[in-house]
């Protein structure tokens, strides 16, 4: 697909918010080895490069399951899994520092080229490793020994740091290393969270083979608060992902306020996700993404950039900024990362238990997905804390949706009597009440 020079202009304009935000941040990249093998992985480096370049601090914790299957493989080593992780025994550590060392050594290299012609041209990245995580042995659990298999015992967060102030990127690999000498296979998801959570990172972000998280009947689970994740955790669906699940709260927990899945088959999906308002994954936050809210004054602008195209086409009476200054507290909103995306204002006539539900507005990206409903819903109950028994509206060309919600058409004698005398007659709206 050729994209015009208009359409790459608003492309970089429309991440520029995102370029400055994520300057100076710290992103913690957690990718198992079957990202490693995909085709798609070159791609992946190059987009890390690109971060690398606008500023952002990156820990990248890297897998290798599948190689270290195949070297256990190779030698006839018997496969020994418990609750999802290896019994690491002496002949399958060796596997376990050949494998990690080959894959480490294979992500170093394509960090270091800079080809001509290439996204990582002339981009001189350091990559920085050793022994910067400190484990332990997981020890016997339900009588059964782990051996070689260990736990994050500590970050080196002080070495960490200083590679990341040096502008160099750090590459964790699936092993630790104890005070006496000794080595131990780590689990990949183990060593991303503690990592994340010692560095105080600003996001992690997971790599996984599909969209994002899936739910149960097949689609991509866009926005997952930490209350939704915790009922995933205890659902079978998802235990083939439930390490990654058990990393992300984890970390929501510690502070760490958004956690994503991307894709590590889809190219771009990365850039997307951090670069864009709507992402190509799974956005896993500690409240969500999209806020309903009583408005503030600081709303103002953003209002008046969401409804302006309305009043243009006459489909709203026309507000200027002052008016909506005044009466910027009886309006609701939906902010979806920091952009006003809905809103509707009620306005009350107590002596007429009635109010007037007003400037309902929903950015055309955004229609279709309820907000609509959920705003309403909000207005309903605002109208029924204040002892209200009627809400009226007043339009020109949206009339089917809000007989689609309850409203019943109604005449200008059913309007309070205030109302009734501003009513605009070359408007010509049309009247439907809904009864609380």
């Amino acid at each position: 697909m050729v994209v015009s020079h208009i359409d790459s202009v608003k492309t970089i304009r429309n991440s520029a918010p995102y370029i400055n935000a994520h300057r100076g941040k710290t992103f913690v990249l957690m990718f198992g080895g079957e990202a490693i093998e995909d085709a798609n992985f070159a791609n992946i480096i190059h987009d890390i490069a690109l971060l690398n370049s606008l500023g952002v601090r990156l820990v990248l914790v890297h897998g290798a399951r599948p190689q270290i299957d195949e070297r256990v493989n190779l030698r006839n080593i018997p496969f020994r899994f418990k609750d999802d992780l290896r019994i690491t025994d002496k002949q399958t550590l060796e596997c376990v520092k050949d494998a990690a060392g080959s894959v480490r050594a294979q992500v170093e290299a394509l960090l270091t080229m800079g080809l001509a012609n290439s996204p990582m041209h002339g981009a001189q990245i350091r990559v920085c490793s050793g022994n910067l995580v400190v484990a332990m042995p997981i020890g016997v659990r339900d009588g059964v020994d782990f051996e070689n298999t260990g736990l994050v015992r500590r970050i080196d967060v002080s070495g960490i740091n200083d590679h990341l102030n040096d502008g160099s990127i750090v590459l964790l690999s699936p092993m630790g290393y104890s005070p006496t000498g000794e080595i131990f296979n780590l689990s990949h998801e183990d060593v991303a969270t503690n990592a994340a959570i010692s560095l105080k990172a600003d996001k992690l972000i997971i790599f996984s083979s599909n969209d994002g998280i899936i739910s149960e009947d097949g689609h991509l689970l866009r926005n997952i608060e930490i209350d939704q994740l915790y009922g995933m955790l205890n659902d079978p669906f998802y235990n083939p992902i439930k390490l990654s699940l058990q990393a992300i709260a984890a970390s929501l927990e510690s502070g760490i306020s958004r956690c994503h899945s991307v894709s590590y088959c889809q190219d771009g999906a990365l850039l997307q996700e951090l670069f864009t308002r709507d992402g190509a994954g799974s956005l896993i936050s500690q409240r969500s993404y999209e806020q309903l809210r009583p408005a503030n004054i600081e709303d103002v602008g953003g209002i008046l950039k969401l409804i302006n195209p309305l009043e243009e086409k006459g489909i709203l009476v026309k507000r200027s900024r002052e008016r909506l200054e005044s009466e910027i507290e009886q309006f609701t909103l939906i902010a979806r990362d920091g952009m006003t995306i809905a809103c509707a204002a009620l306005y009350p006539y107590p002596e007429d238990s009635m109010a007037e539900l007003a400037c309902v507005a929903t950015h055309s990206d955004y229609r279709g997905g309820n907000r609509g409903e959920r705003l309403l819903h909000s207005i309903k109950n605002q109208a029924l804390q204040q002892g209200l028994t009627s809400i009226f509206v007043l339009t020109t060309v949206t009339a089917h949706w809000f007989l689609e919600q309850g409203f019943m058409p109604a005449s200008l004698d059913d309007l309070p009597a205030k109302k009734k005398k501003l009513y605009n007659y070359q408007r010509n709206s049309k009247v439907f009440v809904l009864k609380l």
